[in-house]
């Protein structure tokens, strides 16, 4: 039986063909497309500075995990190990976890849960037993992490109906762009590589990774806007743009503002 750190191991191979560009790196552009997370995580940071004044927690620590995930797909598109698909998955449902921990609104908790402290706990157990069923049948793991996506946007809409925000509104709208334009890369992928092998473009992987990363940049501001109607209903959240407004091709922030005034 070959080790779990051993090349090729892993139960998932994805459709760009193994080695054709370096002997140490099994997916080459699998691989190097996931420099996007790397930065993405710093211009989170950087960005939105005057959210991570008033909460620096959730900032730092999604941006780290999100690093996190950059280096476990990385690891594991250069060795299709079980190991390194593992790694890749847990990441990433680890960084959803701390998300809604840390960011799901408390008029969404169930009825049974009073309080953060209550809902963190929640969170922790049901993701650790996740992340045991995960070794059950790794091969449907990005399939279930795949699909909290939905969760997110019936969220996102919920939110959307209670705010008169253009900005919030164009941005949720532009953020689900791209990760349809991303999800339909991931099952392209997935499920017509006969296809894209054939005209010699199974490239399409990669693409996932580069459209996921837009999206998040997107969505993130999206989240901390809301985020701070209801944590910090001192300050009035505001949608910019950098470099500027007048850019054909623009990343959002938030700045914040006194007084505040309900969306």
């Amino acid at each position: 039986m070959p080790s779990i750190f051993s090349y090729q191991s892993a139960e998932v191979d994805w459709c760009e063909g193994n080695f054709e560009h370096s002997t140490v790196i099994a997916e080459y552009y699998n691989t190097i497309s996931n420099v996007c997370f790397f930065i993405l995580s710093p211009a989170l940071l950087y960005l939105n500075q005057q959210y991570r004044q008033q909460r620096a927690l959730p900032l730092y620590f999604i941006s780290g995990l999100l690093f996190c995930v950059g280096i476990f797909s990385m690891y594991f598109h250069m060795t299709l190990s079980y190991m390194g698909q593992l790694l890749d998955e847990l990441s990433i449902l680890w960084t959803l976890a701390a998300a809604y921990s840390f960011w799901y609104p408390e008029i969404y908790f169930p009825r049974c849960i009073k309080t953060r402290k209550h809902f963190l706990w929640l969170t922790g157990i049901t993701t650790v037993i996740s992340t045991l069923m995960s070794f059950v049948k790794p091969a449907i793991n990005a399939y279930a992490l795949n699909c909290i996506a939905f969760h997110l946007l019936y969220l996102t809409w919920r939110e959307l109906k209670k705010c008169n925000d253009k900005r919030v509104h164009r941005m949720a709208a532009t953020m689900v762009v791209w990760w349809v334009l991303a999800i339909s890369s991931w099952i392209s992928d997935r499920w017509l590589c006969g296809f894209w092998q054939a005209i010699n473009f199974p490239y399409l992987h990669s693409f996932w990774h580069v459209l996921i990363a837009i999206s998040l940049l997107y969505c993130f501001p999206v989240v901390m806007y809301f985020d701070i109607s209801y944590e910090v209903p001192t300050f009035k959240p505001k949608i910019e743009y950098w470099p500027s407004d007048s850019w054909p091709v623009v990343v959002p922030y938030i700045v914040l503002e006194e007084p505040h005034k309900q969306c």
